[in-house]
């Protein structure tokens, strides 16, 4: 008389617990690496296994695999690991396909379709903060905004973001070229003692700026920086509208998508705050 087999035994139960192993396998591999990036790239076993929850054992036995892949590599010195050669090149390809202007794509839309306002993508040129992608409302306001059109760094809420966060002497140069131009009521506008200085002070403790009437009268609008993994702001998303029925505030609605949109954008590029 023959004993059933366990059907946990049959070659068709087999095969499928055997696949949910290697991807259990492969999800813990990743958290391995994730937690690593997360601990600066370099860290000891012990805070590997921490990092993640799982007994010092069971790390070392994947680190050991992932060596052998080449995603992690061990110091000889201080026993730390850190990340690979084959971890490195993943980086590098991901970073090549980090383009701020592609990635905001959706950001723009998301946010004309939400807000209902003229929303564009600015990146510093040669000549100034310049737009490079717009997206318009159904009844876009009239203004002379498009692709190619370079805004004013002292006036203009994108410049102003560029002027108080982007560490660059091309800034500071076109600043001062800005407001030696200025007429005497326009400088009456700004600060009489550091007119730049007053207005970088201000973008950085908001983190973002806002203008009413200032570049076009009639003209109301916020923007808040795109920063690269380094941390650099690399361009500057913005919303303006007509400013009788536009919210300017820092704290407003406007203020705080464009910052969230900002910040999404900027995470896909490998800023981590």
């Amino acid at each position: 008389m023959t004993t059933p087999s366990d059907p946990a035994d049959a070659p068709g139960q087999a095969r499928p617990r055997e696949r949910r192993q290697r991807v259990q396998a492969a999800e813990t591999g990743m958290s391995v690496l994730k937690a690593l990036a997360r601990l600066g790239g370099r860290a000891s076993l012990t805070a590997i296994a921490a990092q993640i929850d799982e007994s010092p054992a069971k790390m070392h036995r994947y680190l050991v695999s992932l060596i052998e892949a080449g995603f992690v590599a061990q110091e000889a010195g201080t026993q730390q690991y850190h990340l690979g050669i084959e971890a490195l090149q993943i980086g590098l390809a991901a970073m090549r396909q980090a383009d701020p202007i592609r990635l905001a794509e959706t950001s723009l839309v998301r946010l004309r379709e939400r807000l209902e306002v003229t929303c564009f993508i600015a990146v510093m040129g040669n000549k100034g903060p310049t737009i490079v992608r717009i997206e318009e409302p159904g009844l876009p306001v009239i203004v002379n905004a498009r692709v190619g059109s370079v805004m004013p760094l002292l006036w203009s809420a994108t410049g102003r973001v560029f002027l108080g966060l982007l560490d660059d002497s091309t800034v500071q140069v076109l600043a001062q070229a800005e407001l030696d131009a200025l007429t005497p009521e326009q400088r009456a506008g700004l600060d009489r003692d550091d007119p730049i200085g007053k207005l970088r002070d201000a973008v950085r403790a908001h983190g973002c700026a806002a203008v009413r009437d200032t570049n076009l009268k009639g003209i109301s609008a916020v923007a808040a920086p795109v920063r690269d993994y380094t941390g650099r702001v690399c361009a500057v998303l913005t919303a303006l509208g007509a400013t009788g029925g536009f919210d300017a505030a820092l704290d407003g609605p406007i203020a705080n998508a464009v910052r969230d949109e900002a910040g999404a954008i900027s995470a896909l590029l490998g800023f981590s705050a």
